[in-house]
């Protein structure tokens, strides 16, 4: 069976689906916050013409995802699920953003907990690639139990490239791991 990219996932923090096209005012609402992209390798994302460009990417990735706060309905941000790669068992998880509001209070955390558990009903393994600057994404990678194996330069959709660290999750390991519950 063919790995879904675009599933419907909630739990009683977070609602994902499929990203569509008439999306873009009410996330680029979000987006515009320069905050949000203040670490990120790419700080002017909060400009309409550069988040017009992630925008793009994110609706031919095949895999992006609408996120939701599950309470009120209010957009929160946007993820995606991309370099699909079903022979190897692998996918790649990022393009992550979340409104400020949302930053520390399980969101994240619940949103890649609900892409992790899709993915390995599937697939083995799971690669972040996060701006080696941005301290944020880092820790919470690592609180997520994601491991480090090194960095490369990652060339976003329609940006250059920049130097990201590289985490992986693995199958086994997010099954055996002790995680809260969401």
């Amino acid at each position: 069976m063919a790995f879904n990219l675009q599933p419907s996932l909630a739990d009683s923090l977070v609602r994902l689906r499929p990203l569509r096209a008439k999306d873009l005012p009410a996330l680029y609402a979000v987006a515009s916050d320069p905050l949000i992209w203040e670490q990120h390798p790419n700080r002017d994302r909060y400009r309409h013409e550069v988040f017009s460009t992630y925008f793009q990417g994110a609706m031919q990735s095949g895999g992006a995802f609408l996120v939701s706060d599950a309470s009120s309905g209010v957009v929160i941000g946007s993820t995606r699920y991309y370099e699909l790669d079903e022979t190897a068992g692998t996918v790649a998880i990022g393009y992550t953003f979340l409104a400020r509001s949302h930053w520390g209070g399980g969101s994240n955390r619940s949103m890649k907990s609900l892409m992790l558990d899709h993915v390995f009903g599937q697939l083995q393994r799971v690669v972040f690639h996060v701006g080696e600057n941005n301290r944020r994404s880092r820790i919470a990678m690592e609180r997520l139990g994601g491991v480090y194996i090194g960095s490369a330069p990652v060339a976003y959709y329609g940006e250059t490239a920049n130097i990201n660290v590289i985490y992986t999750i693995d199958r086994d390991a997010w099954r055996a791991a002790a995680r809260p519950s969401r």
